[in-house]
């Protein structure tokens, strides 16, 4: 057995890391595929944003076989450690088959790159932006994951164990149907708070519209970080990259912003969900599968709620019960009958309990893996 890393510049190497979930979970009707110019993207150190700031290693693990049994991505993120001020290293798109010796080489490997860096621990699943969901499929496997969240076999948890990895905190996804009622109490404080404090609720025609927004967004969230902990502010390109893939797919019904005058305080992010079409057409846009992800985005019941933030001094002034009516709303927007809020953090036992009170289900739940090194 052995490890090797990638060379991004490779071709073949790259093709075998992309390709490896493939065979994996070919008999997993649930796994979706990424989109594979994103997957694709995340080893382009010349395009990607993230390698403007930081650096990271990709390993495959090889058997008796010229395919590989497994792999990582080691993440040092510089931007997020100075601004937590730690010395993490994430790691990130693990995938192995269900070979103890395989999944040792490729964690040990990822330790020792890490190490040489400086780092002195490895926490994850985390990827390279905000907009790659987090942690470890542990409840839910039954279920088909939102765009964009990991899924991952059920050993997964078993080989993390084996390699000395400890939970360290759990994220559930919810559902919520269009036949759900929220509390009526819920719209009128959000009704009562928009006029007291002179809030109003964005709305959008066009992803034209929304993309003159861009700038406006990356500062509406930075500033959203404040008082919590595990995040990264976004840089110009990385909010440039992220709203060109946004957009793309974009249902500009389904994006709320929240505002006091001129300046954006909230906001509630959703969009349609291609997880079926992306299955059929392995994630491939070409030669046509765009022109199924297109009709997708028409067909689809399914929304996900993937983001909704205030900023400090409007949380627990009324500002959530604003999210949670534009929430409601979003999934009456369009012609949509099942929704997705992703990957709420476990210790928000606020949100949490809100969420329930509103009749969420919270069927999901992946979580959360470190070790020090």
């Amino acid at each position: 057995m052995k490890i090797v890393r990638v060379d991004s510049r490779n071709k073949r190497q790259v093709g075998e890391f992309l390709d490896l979930p493939f065979f994996l979970y070919r008999d997993s009707p649930e796994w979706v595929p990424p989109l594979a110019s994103d997957a694709r993207g995340m080893l382009d150190r010349k395009h990607h944003p993230f390698y403007r700031h930081s650096d990271a290693a990709f390993f495959l693990a090889y058997g008796d076989s010229p395919h590989p049994l497994g792999r990582i991505a080691i993440l040092d993120n510089r931007h997020y450690n100075e601004f937590n001020r730690e010395r993490t290293g994430f790691f990130y798109l693990f995938e192995c088959a269900e070979d103890s010796a395989a999944a040792k080489m490729l964690f040990d490997a990822a330790a020792e790159w890490a190490a040489a860096r400086g780092l002195n621990r490895l926490w994850g699943p985390k990827g390279f932006t905000a907009l790659d969901g987090m942690g470890m499929l542990v409840r839910g496997f039954e279920h088909r994951p939102a765009l964009g969240i990991p899924y991952n076999l059920p050993y997964y948890p078993r080989l993390l164990g084996e390699n000395g990895f400890r939970g360290t905190a759990d994220i559930v996804s919810g559902y919520f149907g269009r036949s759900a009622q929220l509390p009526e109490h819920i719209h009128r404080v959000a009704e009562i708070v928009q006029r007291r404090r002179g809030l109003r609720v964005l709305t959008f025609r066009s992803r034209r519209d929304l993309a003159k927004i861009v700038p406006r967004l990356q500062k509406l969230y930075n500033d959203s970080l404040s008082g919590t902990t595990g995040n990264t502010p976004l840089t110009d390109d990385e909010a440039k990259a992220m709203a060109d893939q946004i957009l793309w797919f974009a249902d500009p019904r389904l994006i709320k912003l929240i505002a006091k005058g001129n300046e954006l305080v909230g906001f509630v992010f959703a969009y349609p969900d291609i997880s079926a079409a992306l299955q059929r057409t392995r994630g491939r846009l070409f030669p046509f599968g765009w022109i199924d992800l297109l009709m997708e985005l028409r067909r689809t019941k399914w929304v996900n709620l993937n983001g909704a933030g205030i900023v400090e001094k409007y949380r627990g002034l009324g500002g959530t019960a604003i999210l949670f009516d534009e929430m409601a709303k979003s999934l009456r927007a369009g012609n949509f009958e099942h929704a997705d809020i992703v990957q709420v953090g476990v210790e928000n036992d606020k949100m949490q309990r809100e969420l329930r009170d509103l009749g969420i289900d919270f069927y999901k739940m992946h979580r959360m893996y470190g070790k020090e090194i």
